[in-house]
């Protein structure tokens, strides 16, 4: 059993925020992870910076674009979290478009996501056909494949794709980027059922989250709630973004 495992066995509210590696500097990461950890995030998402993306809103796109022009890359990514390792057991998951894992290796990217500690890879464009073999070979290695399910997504799929990652799975609310508004509560409150009826494991709920009343009501709905643009968008406009993001979590959490 994995770190993420461990946490989901636990049905207690779950906080998880995102920040982009190598945002808003090539060494901030390690630095803001930890104040996340420190302020009591749950788990914890790592973005690889890509310069397509097909989800990403604007302000992850913006996080991206200033990341790659630090040259930043997964080899680098993955000292980061091997330095996180040294301070926290927090659970990490990298959220990963499939190119840069392809040009990197499949069973290079692995085997380094094992060496260094990653827990999970949220992969957001792997279609459900595409990802059986590499989502196989991610559990072999005791690694967490959290494929995403969206709004459309028949019953019958969320059941296939929950099969196939085994682990965790992840619905994003909207149909479209992130950082967008939500659709209304009604129907992302019959979405999410139609997810828990169908899922063989745990899900968390991403997109257009961001304050501490939209993670009470989606953790009544889910099995934690996701904090991304909102967290980047938290960064951008500090001149002290490791303050701003432990105020933040701890916000998120109802700390303060």
């Amino acid at each position: 059993m994995n770190r993420i495992q461990k946490l989901f066995s636990n049905p207690k509210e779950k906080v998880i925020p995102f920040v982009t590696a190598g945002y808003p500097n090539k060494n901030s990461t390690v630095n803001l992870v930890l104040e996340m950890a420190k302020a009591g995030a749950d788990m914890i998402e790592i973005g690889v910076p890509f310069s397509d993306p097909q989800a990403d809103g604007p302000i992850i796109q913006y996080s991206s674009e200033i990341a790659l022009k630090n040259k930043i890359d997964l080899d680098f990514i993955f000292s980061q979290i091997s330095a996180i390792r040294k301070k926290t057991d927090v659970p990490i998951a990298l959220f990963s478009y499939f190119n840069p894992i392809l040009q990197y290796g499949e069973k290079k990217f692995l085997k380094d996501c094992v060496k260094h500690g990653v827990d999970g890879i949220i992969l957001p464009d792997l279609p459900l056909e595409e990802s059986k073999k590499f989502c196989e070979n991610a559990l072999i290695l005791n690694l967490s494949p959290i494929l995403l399910v969206a709004p459309n997504t028949t019953e019958d799929r969320i059941k296939t794709i929950s099969k196939t990652a085994n682990h965790l799975i992840y619905a994003v609310t909207i149909l479209g980027i992130t950082g967008a508004k939500l659709s209304s509560k009604e129907e992302i409150h019959n979405y999410l059922n139609k997810v828990k009826k169908n899922s063989v494991c745990p899900f968390v709920v991403g997109f257009g989250i961001s304050s501490r009343k939209d993670v009470v009501w989606f953790n009544k709905l889910s099995d934690g709630a996701v904090v991304g643009s909102a967290c980047i968008n938290k960064i951008k406009k500090s001149s002290n973004p490791e303050l701003s993001i432990n105020k933040y979590v701890k916000e998120l959490k109802g700390k303060l």
